[in-house]
């Protein structure tokens, strides 16, 4: 099993870090866990066909993560992909594909497109098969089962939000956390995993700033929490990922990250900070994201 991680950064528009995205090839099939802003682009850059991915797990419906879904869809489309690929997230995600696609956004691009006699061949293609998911066993085929757990992320009366594990025919596990604040349910999920990939979104200082901001403190995981999570989960190897864009040098995203955390501790230096505060718990193998890093098991 080969892991990608496509993108790792959090919602701002970072110049270093793109969006939420895990690729993930089991004996030569490709799945993505969340498909965040340009995942098709670094999916070519690495050498990968985006038309081969047999199924889209998304793990929520923040923008973050699907952002690059319609692209994704018109672009693999426009290769000539004819088989289905299986889109599976909370609820509410069948109504987003239809907005995305023939039916809403990109209505008008796609109608003329049609147009085009090599174009209508697999029109219906950009009608795929959705699966609205609860907890459990959400997808399953002859290589992988994906199961999922409640997270904590957004109000699920708004949103269901939901880690991710995939098991392997050949024995092998890897676990997504999704955004989520520490969450019992993930560690259970993730209990002897071969990889877990855990988000870990913001330093200990910026945490307590944002408290005293009161910004949403509660729907992320730092670092301290990230290394007694994957302590109490007997991971294997771990990997802290979707970070807050607190190591970047570029002016505007510091101009913009203000009201996040004091800006006098934005800078490469504060990455150290949270590997030393993941390694006061955790002393495994330890991953810190970048966008392009491949993990074989």
């Amino acid at each position: 099993m080969r892991v990608v991680l496509l993108g790792t950064g959090a919602a701002m528009v970072d110049p270093d870090r793109n969006h939420s995205s895990i690729l993930l090839t089991v004996r030569g099939v490709n799945y993505l866990f969340d498909c965040g802003h340009n995942a098709t682009r670094q999916m070519v850059r690495y050498g990968i066909d985006p038309a081969s991915v047999r199924a889209i797990i998304l793990s929520h419906l923040h923008f973050d993560h699907i952002a690059d879904f319609p692209y994704y869809m018109i672009a693999t489309w426009m290769m000539g992909r004819e088989d289905a690929v299986t889109v599976v997230g909370p609820r509410d995600t069948g109504a987003f594909v239809r907005n995305s696609l023939a039916s809403g956004a990109f209505a008008k691009d796609i109608e003329a497109r049609a147009k085009y006699p090599q174009r209508q061949a697999n029109c219906g293609y950009l009608d795929p098969p959705v699966i609205e998911c609860e907890p459990g066993l959400i997808y399953e085929d002859d290589l992988v089962r994906v199961t999922a757990c409640h997270v904590e992320h957004i109000p699920r009366e708004i949103s269901p939000c939901f880690g991710l594990r995939m098991d392997t025919v050949d024995g092998e596990s890897v676990v997504f956390s999704g955004d989520t604040a520490p969450c019992d349910r993930l560690i259970e999920l993730a209990r002897d995993c071969d990889l877990l990939i855990h988000e870990c979104t913001f330093p200990e200082k910026a945490i307590e700033f944002r408290s005293k901001a009161g910004i949403g403190t509660w729907a992320h995981t730092g670092p301290a929490d990230f290394g007694r999570i994957a302590v109490e989960s007997r991971t294997k190897q771990a990997v802290a990922t979707h970070f807050g864009h607190f190591e970047t040098t570029n002016p505007v995203l510091r101009k913009h990250l203000a009201k996040h955390m004091p800006i006098e501790m934005v800078g490469p230096e504060a990455m150290e900070e949270v590997k030393n505060d993941i390694r006061a718990r955790y002393k495994g193998p330890l991953h810190i994201a970048r966008d392009g890093m491949q993990i074989d098991l």
